[in-house]
């Protein structure tokens, strides 16, 4: 069968990074995208350095046109797909609450996080029906759970609620086809967008979606933290 193939949306720093190089030091070769090539290709060569089968393509999650030239890509030099992990997203809207937040903050923020994976799966699903046991994995966050959302981040929030929903939805729709889709919340994470107050290590938020993607699993259409199901 060879190596697994994976995707990981968004890789050239912080979790997607981490998820890109724990993935690859599981035997998996792994395709990373950023939506600058410069920064891309750096993030590929340190990979490459620790000895991992790693490489790049340049992916803007909002544009169709971008998304369709992926897929090109991707069927032409692999032909399958084992492995889509949507980590790809914005948080422009820390100092906002529900009540001043703007609509141009709202729409980014939703093209990014929330209709990027939606449209980014659908264009790959032949190449992950290519594949005995593929997995999409949605990089989704508390902030987005019924149970956390509040007045503050109120884009952010909104953006991640809605992927989890989209999570349920192609999990229902692609259960016959043998693709599980599940969400995960990473937690708060010390990197760029997580800032330096965060509590965890990019190891420790990368972990639960290199878990969904390769262990001994059988289930779709669920949210995760720390291995462990969670409620949306």
């Amino acid at each position: 069968m060879g190596a697994k193939t994976a995707l990981v949306t968004g890789s050239n720093r912080g979790i997607g990074f981490e998820i890109a190089r724990q993935l690859g030091k599981q035997g998996v070769t792994v395709i990373m995208t950023a939506r600058e090539q410069e920064k891309g290709i750096k993030a590929v060569e340190e990979l490459k350095r620790e000895g991992l089968d790693v490489h790049f393509q340049e992916l803007d999650i909002t544009s169709d046109s971008s998304i369709k030239h992926l897929y090109s890509e991707i069927n032409k030099n692999f032909h399958k797909l084992d492995i889509l992990v949507n980590n790809a997203g914005v948080f422009i809207d820390k100092n906002f609450t529900v009540l001043e937040v703007d609509r141009d903050t709202v729409s980014k923020t939703m093209e990014t996080n929330t209709y990027g994976p939606l449209f980014l799966t659908q264009a790959l699903i032949s190449l992950l029906k290519s594949s005995d046991d593929a997995r999409v994995i949605n990089v989704s966050s508390g902030l987005g759970s019924g149970n956390s959302i509040g007045e503050s981040h109120p884009a952010y929030s909104l953006s991640k609620a809605a992927l989890n929903i989209v999570t349920i939805q192609l999990a229902d729709a692609l259960r016959d086809k043998g693709i599980n889709v599940n969400a995960m919340c990473p937690g708060w994470v010390k990197t760029d967008m997580g800032g330096a107050g965060a509590m965890r290590s990019v190891q420790d938020g990368a972990d639960t979606a290199v878990w969904l993607s390769l262990a001994e699993l059988n289930t779709t259409g669920k949210f995760f933290r720390d291995r462990k199901v969670i409620d949306w």
